[in-house]
């Protein structure tokens, strides 16, 4: 494993216990989780080798979960993640959170 490697997979650990964490609270626990994370290593001018961009492709489920939900507690579970911010200080991040059902 790479530092690189590590350095995704922290922020998709992160992410998903604190998203799990705001739909609990929302009353609607997900019944899955799934986080995949990529993150993009660039040659910086005057700055060498820099994680330049990270993206979280989210995919949860479970009862009483849409939609709005899901993007409003995706938004609070970036925000109270400290590896979000950590990762943000350097790079580009995105979030692609959508539903899926159960089964998937």
């Amino acid at each position: 494993t790479s530092p690189e490697e590590l350095l995704a997979a922290a922020p998709a650990a992160c992410f998903s216990m604190s998203l799990a964490g705001e739909l609990t609270r929302r009353r609607t626990p997900p019944g899955r989780v799934r986080v995949r994370s990529t993150v993009v290593l660039d040659e910086v001018e005057g700055g060498g080798h820099r994680i330049v961009a990270s993206q979280l492709v989210v995919r949860a489920s479970g009862a009483g979960i849409d939609a709005e939900g899901l993007r409003a507690a995706a938004e609070d579970a970036d925000a109270g993640c400290p590896l979000s911010a950590l990762v943000r200080a350097s790079a580009e991040v995105s979030i692609d959170a959508q539903l899926e059902t159960e089964e998937a």
